[in-house]
């Protein structure tokens, strides 16, 4: 299995998904994950990008076959950012497209609101712009388990109307991340403003939301309406779907992505 040997202490999982030309050059597309995810969370994505871009999955710390950090480990927006800046010189070596959901939105902001040399362009599906998670997670996780939190948290997520089956997937890679993990990311994340970056993000960018946005606040999504991200990113396409839920690109990967390939398309284009 391909792990970056990038310190000690960071080791990352990754897989590359590339069927494009061998003989054209292709654009790398690094996708980053949110809470309790890894890279199979793309996996609805791969088949609608993958022929023309070169596609980029890693596991984040504590996350997938990344392996889990310990409760005390200190999480920060700058830390992942780092993480991400040392992934695409390792294995894109120069900008990138960056694919991010939910509270991995945070950080991709971050980076390039900071590193706008590395990062081409933003597809950012439901990102959270004011702090996301919600205090009653870490009790309930600690008294239930991983797996009976992500399956009370999954309705929001995905949809009270999401084919059982689906629901039972989910559950088992969310429920698979190490409780120390958790308690370790939400002490991160729950302090972060992302919303502050958005205004200094100077790329091209697609945010993809759903009409549950004004409402996910209180079920932990922390996302606001899209008439906030065109006041603070006037430049940025809004693409908003009819959905009761807040994790559009898990719910509905092929609208996501379909979206995503077309506004590629148009920058490429250009």
């Amino acid at each position: 299995m391909p792990y970056m040997e990038l310190s000690e202490d960071f080791k990352p999982y990754y897989e590359i998904h590339d069927c494009t030309d061998p003989w054209k050059p292709a654009e790398t597309v690094l996708f980053v994950h949110g809470f309790t995810e890894n890279t199979t969370c793309w996996r609805g994505w791969i088949p609608h990008l993958a022929r023309n871009y070169r596609l980029l999955l890693l596991d984040l710390r504590g996350f997938g076959k990344t392996g889990p950090v310990a409760e005390s480990f200190k999480f920060s927006t700058e830390l992942v950012v780092d993480d991400l800046v040392r992934v695409i010189n390792h294995l894109a070596g120069g900008p990138v497209h960056v694919v991010a959901g939910k509270s991995g939105c945070i950080s991709v902001m971050r980076l390039a609101a900071t590193r706008p040399d590395l990062v081409k362009s933003l597809t950012l599906a439901c990102p959270p712009l004011s702090s996301p998670g919600n205090s009653d997670w870490v009790p309930y996780m600690a008294e239930h388990g991983m797996r009976d939190w992500a399956r009370a948290t999954m309705p929001a997520r995905l949809g009270r109307d999401t084919d059982p089956r689906c629901i039972d997937w989910w559950v088992d890679m969310m429920g698979a991340t190490a409780l120390s993990t958790a308690r370790a990311y939400l002490k991160w994340v729950v302090t972060t403003e992302p919303r502050l970056d958005l205004p200094k993000i100077s790329c091209p960018a697609l945010v993809i939301l759903t009409t549950l946005s004004q409402e996910t606040n209180a079920v932990g999504g922390g996302q606001l309406g899209p008439e906030v991200v065109r006041h603070d990113a006037p430049h940025a396409e809004v693409l908003v779907l009819d959905m009761d839920c807040y994790h559009a690109s898990g719910s509905d990967p092929d609208t996501c992505a379909q979206a995503a390939r077309k506004f590629l398309d148009g920058l490429r284009a250009s």
